[in-house]
């Protein structure tokens, strides 16, 4: 019984060593990458991101999810972007605020709009590598009016007006709806 303990006890130094052996490999190649190399992945990247948020704008089928809302004056407030986002599916869209509390007219602590999208002007920076979409929305609760700006690193602001001058603006990501986990609360009124 004392050779087959010892039998596994090297194994696992053995399994540790070439586990560190990758490791220290792939830290060496990091290091050989210059910084000319380093910025030209960089670039590769948001090309190609830039190509796939292309296609997710002209399915028209996607959510800006929000890590943060702010408000006219500044005001930046933390949120869940579960709950918290704006949702374009073809021509009907959500917009959508919550809390965690739960409390509120569409049961997540916020207001929930919902309604149909007029059409969408894409406009593409190919130098800066992003996007402005712009779009109406008339819902049960208003007409609002849609500002969304994308960079190819996902970072996205949608600023929202309506027929008063109060403007929010949601600042966040986008994703794709077939994969977006949001949750959409009842409909305000």
């Amino acid at each position: 019984m004392k050779p087959m303990k010892y039998t596994f006890v090297s194994l696992l130094l053995a399994g540790g060593l070439i586990l560190n052996t990758f490791n220290t490999a792939a830290q060496d190649m990091e290091k050989e990458f210059t910084r000319q190399e380093r910025k030209a992945i960089r670039k590769a990247q948001l090309e190609a991101n830039f190509n796939i948020l292309d296609s997710l704008f002209k399915s028209n089928r996607f959510v800006l999810a929000a890590d943060f809302l702010q408000t006219k004056w500044g005001d930046r407030i933390s949120v869940i972007p579960t709950i918290n986002f704006i949702k374009v599916d073809g021509e009907t869209g959500v917009l959508q605020t919550g809390t965690s509390s739960g409390l509120g007219y569409n049961g997540v602590g916020g207001v929930t709009a919902e309604g149909t999208i007029r059409e969408i002007h894409i406009t593409k920076n190919y130098k800066k590598l992003s996007y402005t979409l712009r779009f109406s929305m008339t819902t049960q609760i208003g007409h609002y009016d849609v500002i969304m700006s994308v960079s190819a690193g996902n970072y996205a602001t949608a600023t929202i007006s309506g027929t008063t001058s109060d403007k929010l603006t949601w600042i966040g990501h986008i994703e794709d709806l077939g994969f977006s986990r949001v949750y959409k609360g009842r409909n305000s009124i």
